[in-house]
């Protein structure tokens, strides 16, 4: 690429894959923040309704909510990358083990204000909490979604991601549920927050034990650690620069999708539900993007037979089939086997490519949101949760195709691709205005519906990486 200096050159030579070094251990210990992560984001699904409640709100006050919470992915990327752009990439800098705990101790910090919140019920003040428990997972995804990437194989990268990414979505599944009774259903007082304070310092804790554990941890050093160069050569690449786009676009749909469903299945014309039974079928919704993720990362790693990759998509239906069974009965457990069914069609058209398949789910995802418009009763009930499925892939593999190639500016690339995610504070307070000024919920999913046309852009032809100068062509991540 025209206009790096012999120094670049020699540095990115520096960061890729080690194939001396054993990183399943380290794969492991990771995996375990994939979840948290996840838990916690979901966790806003349950706030909305439980703080709209508290404190009298509308849809789009409510969604303020999500806006505090990515607002803060765009506002901590931007001055990451402003600060890697100036004084050298700080996480290149101290390690990306030292990144991920900074980032823990951060999120930790946020959980703790819930407690003072509730003791003001000041709806401001719980905002605010939120920016900062968000602030120190945006640390987290900087930093442990390249470290992902990074931890074997090139060819297998979208896999790894796309199986950390899955146990994400189990931290998503079971949020709704354990979230959902300990703050609509467990003690507390009549029209209080009260309720919050509790789960949340839980979360606390448990941030700070895994802060403790990756400190004892044996993590490997990345190549390229420790090795500043302070440029915005992140932005050269035109795959990032779209995948960008295409993060905003995703982030904003998905959580609007997600922030949505819990009023969309209490309206009387879709299922006429109330809070607590709704959040099972919320559960549904990301337990459905878990079941996927693992889909994913059988399907789309380098390595083995389509026979063992067949096999491995089987086994995961046949535990989602009986762990549905075992809780909700046989019908629900069909309906859920049938949607699995129809996700793993559109798996096979898209080839097990990663870009192709992203275009595929996107396109099916649009399909459903259209039946989720202007559909009625279980047929748009079903059809919304389905679009958990076909969301499954999407962050990991957009993530994974717009970093490709990035060398020692991968963890800036990442820091844009984070910041990015501001698409799920923007996106929802959208649709919950254009719900409020339509009185029509159901009509306002023709909002996220754009942001998948993008997506199916970006998977067919904006992800295509263009030819580059040849030293950096040998960069490998």
């Amino acid at each position: 690429m025209a206009g790096i200096s012999p120094s670049t050159r020699t540095e990115t030579a520096n960061v890729g894959y080690d194939n001396t070094q054993n990183y399943r251990g380290p794969l492991i210990v990771v995996t375990l923040l994939f979840f948290m992560w996840g838990f916690i984001t979901c966790m806003n699904d349950i706030l909305i309704p439980k703080l709209q409640e508290v404190f009298t709100l509308q849809h789009w006050q409510a969604m303020l909510i999500q806006t505090a919470f990515f607002g803060a992915y765009f506002i901590v990327s931007l001055l990451y990358f402003i600060f890697s752009m100036t004084k050298g990439d700080p996480i290149m800098r101290i390690g990306y083990k030292n990144g991920i705990i900074v980032g823990l101790v951060i999120a930790a910090i946020g959980c703790v204000l819930f407690y003072p919140a509730a003791d003001y019920e000041s709806y401001g003040f719980f905002l605010l909490a939120l920016f900062v428990l968000a602030s120190g997972i945006t640390i987290l995804q900087i930093a442990a979604n390249p470290y992902v990437t990074i931890l074997g194989p090139p060819d297998s990268a979208a896999s790894r991601l796309n199986l950390t990414q899955a146990l994400n979505s189990l931290g998503t599944t079971v949020a709704p549920v354990i979230g959902g009774y300990l703050i609509f259903e467990g003690v507390q007082t009549a029209g209080s927050a009260d309720s919050v304070q509790m789960p949340y310092l839980a979360l606390a804790g448990a941030l700070i034990l895994i802060a403790v554990l990756i400190k004892i941890a044996r993590l490997p050093h990345v190549a390229g650690e420790g090795r500043i160069i302070p440029d915005a050569g992140a932005l050269k690449y035109r795959h990032l620069v779209l995948g960008i786009i295409c993060i905003f676009m995703y982030v904003g749909g998905e959580v609007t999708i997600g922030s949505t469903l819990i009023s969309f299945f209490k309206l009387p014309q879709i299922a006429g539900l109330d809070e607590s039974a709704a959040k099972h079928f919320l559960a549904f919704y990301w337990g459905g993007a878990m079941v996927g993720r693992f889909f994913g990362a059988a399907a789309l790693t380098g390595s083995g037979s389509k026979g063992s990759k067949y096999l491995l998509i089987a086994i995961v239906a046949a535990i989602a089939f009986i762990a549905v069974f075992s809780i909700y009965g046989l019908d629900q457990a069909l309906i859920i086997l049938a949607l699995i069914a129809i996700n793993f069609v559109v798996l096979l058209i898209g080839g097990f490519s990663a870009s192709r398949t992203l275009g595929y789910f996107a396109a099916a995802v649009i399909a459903l949101l259209l039946i989720t418009c202007f559909a009625t009763g279980s047929l748009a009930m079903w059809s919304v949760i389905a679009i958990g499925l076909f969301n499954s892939i999407m962050f990991p593999t957009i993530f994974t195709l717009a970093i490709k190639g990035l060398g020692v500016h991968t963890s800036q690339g990442s820091s844009l691709l984070v910041m990015a995610i501001v698409g799920g504070a923007i996106i929802p307070p959208l649709q919950g205005y254009i719900a409020d000024v339509t009185d029509n919920l159901q009509l306002s999913f023709l909002v996220p519906m754009a942001c998948y046309a993008y997506i199916v852009y970006y998977g067919f032809f904006g992800s295509k990486v263009k030819q580059v100068d040849a030293s950096v062509s040998e960069e490998r991540v």
